[in-house]
């Protein structure tokens, strides 16, 4: 949804009315309103909403009569990018916010802001029921309207996670979304249970599912490390390969069939294949020889590499490097073609 079909002097009513519909019932105010621009989209994840917003500077303000007028009882957890926007709640003040994180309640009053500039303010919002969210309100009342860092530890983990659902959620499926939207709340509950010191507070399938995505995003993050293996990932975590193993039969038990239910060596194997696959399929590194791109990623032994790339893809990598290079060339050829 953008503001870019509509004649300049509706473009801002259109968007009040789009974040009431979308999010919340706020009134809205900008210093140019006739050259106001904003594109927004959501998406559903079961009991969880995505919500993704671009807009140039404006200041809202949520008050009683608003929360009256409509109050889905959320939580609404933010990531704001590109240009900084504030937010004070409940007697918290976010400060200036690019590239954090921030919670608000939808049932208090509320005042946000993005500021003036040449870019466009970025935000992508989680909206959770408040029951969703497995954390005591007395204590999450502590985190509203604060900044959250989303530069590292679990606010990094989060953010990258929201980063990804606005990729690649709308080619997904709806188990797929809704098992996307139980990620994404024990991501918010474990980051908030960080902030606060609480994570004991956490159910123990919260705080599991919440290691599991930090296993993972780890293992991506190391693919090239010949070391990685079960012992070197439980270490860096602090559990017993034991319970490593157990983490991912449990996923495997809820999720079969699904992208998270293979092994430990596995899951790492066949991600190690996939970088070489998207490698070999480029055609900057054509000149790069096979074993060059297996051993970057973590796979020095060429003839054990081939043989795994075969099993995953019933080609050996030099004959998809051949096919993916003749089919480039063709559509290559094809594009340069003068139109008949």
């Amino acid at each position: 949804m953008s503001t870019d079909p509509l004649p300049a002097t509706d473009r801002f009513e259109w968007f009040t009315d789009l974040v009431a519909r979308e999010l919340i019932p706020v009134g809205l105010r900008s210093q140019e309103p006739v050259a106001f621009q904003a594109e927004a989209a959501a998406l559903d994840l079961g009991a969880v909403r995505v919500s993704r917003f671009s807009h140039t500077a404006l200041v809202s303000r949520r008050t009683p009569a608003h929360i009256r007028r409509g109050d889905p009882e959320q939580y609404q957890l933010a990531l704001v990018r590109r240009n900084p926007m504030w937010i004070n709640q409940n007697r918290g003040e976010s400060g200036l916010l690019d590239g954090d994180l921030v919670l608000w309640d939808t049932s208090r009053p509320q005042e946000a802001g993005a500021m003036e500039g040449a870019r466009r303010s970025y935000s992508i919002i989680l909206q959770m029921p408040r029951t969703a969210l497995p954390l005591p309100g007395d204590k999450v009342d502590r985190l509203l309207a604060h900044r959250i860092s989303g530069r590292h530890g679990m606010g990094a983990l989060l953010a990258d996670f929201m980063n990804s659902l606005t990729r690649h959620a709308p080619d997904c499926g709806p188990a797929e979304l809704g098992r996307l939207g139980t990620v994404a709340v024990d991501l918010a509950a474990a980051c908030l249970a960080q902030q606060l010191d609480a994570a004991d507070e956490l159910p123990p399938e919260t705080r599991n599912r919440a290691l599991l995505k930090r296993i993972d995003s780890f293992i991506d993050h190391h693919l090239a490390d010949p070391d990685l293996d079960p012992a070197a990932i439980a270490a860096r975590h602090n559990i017993s390969v034991r319970t490593l193993h157990q983490l991912f039969r449990d996923r495997a038990r809820r999720e079969p069939g699904g992208p998270g239910s293979e092994s430990v060596a596995a899951a790492v194997r066949s991600r190690r294949l996939e970088r070489c696959r998207a490698d070999l399929a480029r055609p900057e590194l054509a000149d790069r020889p096979v074993h060059a791109i297996a051993a970057h990623w973590g796979l020095p032994n060429a003839a054990a590499f081939s043989r795994s790339f075969r099993a995953a893809y019933g080609q050996t990598p030099t004959e998809f490097r051949a096919l993916n290079g003749k089919e480039s060339c063709a559509l290559r050829t094809a594009s340069a073609l003068p139109p008949s």
